[in-house]
Order: structure tokens, then sequence, then C-alpha cells
């Protein structure tokens, strides 16, 4: 989510350094010709190779382990597991994990399964990179939790996990189904926006997974039950509940909810005034969180482009075109409008792409994603509706059209969204495969907020010349063609 560099004329009169002051040069990074280290036994993400998923391969860094409890004494047992069967899980649910091709606990599940499986239940913050295993981690516990022992017992809600968006949302239900498919009676339900013509049905399941307005309307509605809920998962909780409207909303939402329930909140990136609240959603909980320099994404090659203006975006969006099309890729653009607008004309013009925005029906949307997800469509236009959680093992590149950016009415500048750049640049290079990133510049004001960006993850985008696009089509071919890159890296 280098500054390499150059005098080189722009096609439209002069390149950004003749508008604004160039930084030092800095030598980017190579990420593209390191070996491929493959394990025996591969892992998955959760999502699975039948819900679009990959192949699991984890980055090396560390995780920093915050224990309410075990401060005092680090080497206790709890503190982290080698294998899945260390925990005692339920043999159904360890054949379900096989079958997901999980061999053994990455590092975020190492530390994260004994703190939210242990009895009583505790709350937990969790911070982890994008692919390493998170989702898997709550749906374990979840699984491991709920009572499926009587025909009224599966029926009745017992868990709940919400999301920010009904793709992440569907996203976790395939887990779920992937994980749990050899428990007898386990009955999984989506509380997310219906379409405008459609009635909801009565949620009687016993896992939950939707988005926090939906779920408010179900509870207040009766079509849900809440007082047997023992488990709350926050997926994406930065977002969750420092958004506004979906920050009100899950509040309200913990408040239908028994006072004694487990509250887990899993994201990748936790800002410090986020931070802080979360501890107070989830009281006394445990935290796991990784250092400040860990959080770019590796194996991601991050480039920007020189363009004049908006016209220039375009022009360059166009010859990019081709390689686009290498694997699958997202095109992440401010607002709804501009996706309507780019999609248009580009498809006017023989091209064949996808638009997805919150302004889309929900079935219509659910399509859009499938047809992404299995490669009919393999260019995708969306805003940030997309940037968080979705895993499509296809994606080879993210186009940051317009820079994420944060709304301050009283800002006197542009201010970039560092979270919101990881979260879209996380779409492709993961699980340990590469990717690149290529970021739109026209004017000052986004030149200095891809700079606060540099400044932030302590990294360096490179510059690429649109003058020659030989040498750009290059140097994006040397990654998105390297074996790192295809989507069953790993196997």
């Amino acid at each position: 989510m280098s500054s390499e560099q150059s005098a080189e004329q722009t096609s439209s009169g002069g390149s950004l350094a003749d508008r604004i002051s160039k930084p030092e040069d800095t030598k980017p990074a190579d990420t593209t010709d390191k070996p491929a280290e493959k394990e025996s036994i591969p892992q998955t993400d959760g999502s699975g190779i039948a819900g679009g998923g990959s192949d699991l391969h984890e980055p090396d860094y560390t995780v920093e382990v915050k224990l309410t409890d075990l401060q005092a004494d680090p080497n206790n047992p709890l503190y982290s597991v080698k294998s899945f069967e260390d925990l005692g899980i339920d043999e159904r649910i360890l054949k379900g994990l096989v079958s997901m091709r999980f061999s053994k606990p990455s590092k975020i599940q190492e530390r994260a399964l004994p703190l939210l499986m242990g009895n009583p239940p505790k709350n937990l913050v969790g911070q982890s990179q994008s692919g390493t295993g998170k989702t898997a981690a709550f749906v374990l516990n979840i699984l491991s939790r709920i009572d499926l022992s009587s025909p009224q017992a599966q029926a009745t809600p017992q868990a709940l996990i919400l999301a920010p968006t009904r793709e992440l949302a569907r996203q976790i239900v395939g887990v779920i189904q992937l994980m749990g498919q050899f428990l007898e009676g386990l009955v999984i339900g989506t509380a997310v926006p219906a379409d405008s013509n459609a009635r909801p049905a009565k949620m009687e399941c016993s896992v939950v997974v939707g988005t926090p307005g939906t779920v408010i309307d179900m509870v207040r509605r009766r079509i849900m039950a809440a007082n047997q809920l023992k488990v709350l998962v926050l997926d994406e909780a930065d977002n969750m509940l420092d958004q506004q409207g979906l920050g009100d909303q899950c509040i309200r939402v913990k408040g239908l909810l028994p006072r004694n329930i487990q509250v887990v909140l899993f994201s990748a990136t936790f800002p410090a005034h986020v931070h802080q609240y979360a501890a107070k959603f989830a009281p006394n909980a445990n935290e796991i969180t990784l250092r400040h320099e860990e959080l770019t994404v590796e194996g991601i090659k991050q480039l920007y482009l020189d363009c004049a203006d908006e016209e220039e975006k375009y022009k360059n969006l166009v010859n990019l075109y081709g390689l686009l099309t290498v694997g699958s890729s997202i095109i992440f653009v401010k607002t709804r409008a501009s996706a309507n607008e780019i999609e248009k004309r580009m498809v006017a013009e023989g091209h064949t792409v996808a638009s997805l925005t919150g302004g889309i029906e929900g079935s219509q949307r659910d399509a859009i994603i499938d047809s992404f997800r299995n490669g009919d469509a393999k260019v995708l236009i969306t805003t940030n509706v997309l940037a968080r959680g979705i895993d499509v093992s296809t994606v080879s590149m993210v186009i940051n059209y317009d820079i994420p950016e944060l709304y301050h009415p009283s800002a006197h500048k542009r201010i970039a969204d560092v979270q919101t750049y990881l979260h879209r640049i996380g779409r492709t290079g993961r699980f340990g495969r590469v990717g690149v990133s290529i970021s739109f510049v026209s004017n000052r004001e986004e030149w200095e907020m891809l700079n606060e960006i540099q400044s932030f993850f302590n990294t360096t985008i490179q510059r690429i010349d649109t003058g020659d696009w030989d040498e750009v089509e290059e140097i994006i071919k040397k990654t998105i063609k390297n074996p790192r890159s295809a989507a069953n890296f790993g196997k």
C-alpha cells in the first residue's frame, strides 16, 4: 500500500520535476529476483482454492505479543503452539484444516489461537499482515466453541462475524464452509443488504456473517436472535470502528448482544487512535501487534507514473491494458462516477473491463466479483469497497488511479490515507507471491501524498518513464511473469 527520479520530458510538456521539487535519489529495492522457497506441504489462505484463494507462502516477520495474563512468563506453553493438534481441536475440524491444506499454524496463528481458544474466553485485539491466516484463526475459534448437539442449537445463532462489505462477508462464509465441512449440523447465515425487492428470511443458523447495519435491522425485527451469541468478531476492525457510520453501527450491534460475549478484533492495520478505541470496545483484551516497519507488503514492486493531468492518467491506463490482462488487475479510483466513466470509455474503445462500486445492487455485485474470481473479467475498476480483505489469487497488478486520501474538512492540504494504500496494494503479492502496484501522480498535492506514504512505511516507490513504453513493459513484465507471481505459487 523509489524515488528514482529523472528529468525526461513527458508527453504533456515537462516532467513532474519541472513543476515541483525533486527528492533525493534512492535506489529501489528489487524483490522480483529472490528465489522462491516452497514448503513440502503447502498451506492455503482462508478463502481456499475453490473460493479463488491462493497458497500461503508466509513472509518472514516477527510478531510481538502483549498478554494481559501471561506477561510475567513469556516461556509459558500458552505463548505459542507448533501444531493444530496441540490445541485439542475436534478431529472433524482438523480434517477440514487438512482439506484446506493448512499443515501447521502460521506465526500469527501460533500466538493467537491459544489466546482465542483458552477458557474462560478472553477478548483479543489482533494485528497481522494480509494473508497470514487471521480469518482461519477466528473461524477455528468459532467452530470450536459452538454447540451443534441438537437441532435447536444448530438453528440458534452462537457466533457473529461483522465485515465492512458484502464481498468480504461472502468470502468469510466460504472459509467457514471449507473448514466446517465435516461438522454435521453446521448452518451458516449471511446478513448482508438484500436487493430492494427481496425479503430477508429468519436466521436459523449457528454462525452469522454480515454487515453491521443489516445485523442491527435483523435483530430489532426479531429475524435474528442475539441472546445466545458467544463470540463477536470484527474483521478489518480498524475500518469498522473508524469509518463514519460503521463505527456507530458496531457499537449499536454490541449493545444488543450478551455482555459476556467474547470480542475478537482483527486487522492488518491499527492506527493509534483506533487502537485506543478498540481497547475500549474489547476491554481487558490480549493483544497481538506487528512492529511498524513490518507493515509493508513484501514482494510487491511499488511504482509510480508521472502524469501531466487527468486525461494523461487515462491515456496511460489504456497503454497499460495489455499488461493488466497478463493476470488479473484491480484499478482503484476515488469515486463511483470515476469508475463508471472510465469503464464506459474503455469499453467504447474495445477493452474488456468490469466495474464494482457500492452503488450497485447486491446480487449484481455478487455476479461481478464472481466473474472476476473465475477469470471471465480480468480488469476490475472499483472504489475502496474492495480495498480490504478480498483475496483473488490471479491478481498480479494494482493501479492506484487516484492516490488514496483522508478527508478532513478543516485540513489545509490533502492528506494521504496510508492505511488504505497498504490494503489496496495488498490485493496483489499475497502469501509470498510477487506483484506490481502502480500509482498515478498528476499534481504537486498527489506527489506530496505519495512521499507521505513512502516516509510512513520507510519504503521506496520507483518512478517509471512513460516516454519509453518498451522500458515500462520490461520493468512490469519482469515482475508479473516471475514464477512467484503465479496463482498456483507454493503448490
